[in-house]
């Protein structure tokens, strides 16, 4: 018996490996993954500009901009195996590679060497208003869709990310 279970896993298609059980429709599960692989690839970026704005923070308010820039970069980073998992859920692939990352984000990098401290808190919080804007959007399909789980965490997540766009915000007032 373990043999022909063995053959019929080699027969299959990858794509046809990787799929997972789940009463969303066809459409709905790709619609979703679709939207949610693109928001992965948008923390991801996010998440390695925190990381460049918290190492190269430079200036008279340092140390407070460098734990907020840490903290945000880990509550960044805390979304995305959860969001890659969630795809995997639905029965969907996530990305694979840098190059993959970099053909799905919509969030900028910045190489550049040098970047003022409000310029960085401006940034991100630009960036994290991005981000809401774009997890509305795939709240929108799984409504659509009646994906009650992404929704869910998406919600959470949009909260998160209001949270460090207020923390950004403040940190720049009268700036």
């Amino acid at each position: 018996m373990n043999e022909q279970f063995d053959k019929q896993q080699n027969e299959q298609k990858p794509s046809d490996a990787l799929k997972t059980p789940t009463d969303l429709g066809k459409k709905a599960r790709k619609d979703v993954a679709e939207g949610l692989n693109a928001l992965l690839a948008d923390t991801f970026a996010l998440y390695v500009k925190c990381k460049n704005f918290h190492w190269h923070v430079s200036g008279p308010h340092f140390r407070s901009h460098h734990l907020l820039l840490d903290e945000q970069a880990a509550a960044i980073y805390a979304m995305l195996d959860p969001i890659a998992e969630r795809v995997r859920k639905l029965g969907g692939t996530t990305i694979r590679s840098i190059k993959h990352i970099a053909s799905l984000q919509r969030i900028q990098d910045n190489d550049k060497e040098f970047v003022d401290a409000t310029a960085m808190l401006e940034e991100l919080r630009n960036d994290n208003q991005a981000l809401v804007k774009s997890m509305r959007e795939v709240h929108s399909v799984c409504d659509e869709d009646n994906d009650i789980a992404t929704a869910s965490l998406l919600e959470n997540w949009i909260d998160e990310a209001e949270e460090r766009i207020w923390f950004l915000f403040e940190s720049t007032r009268g700036a």
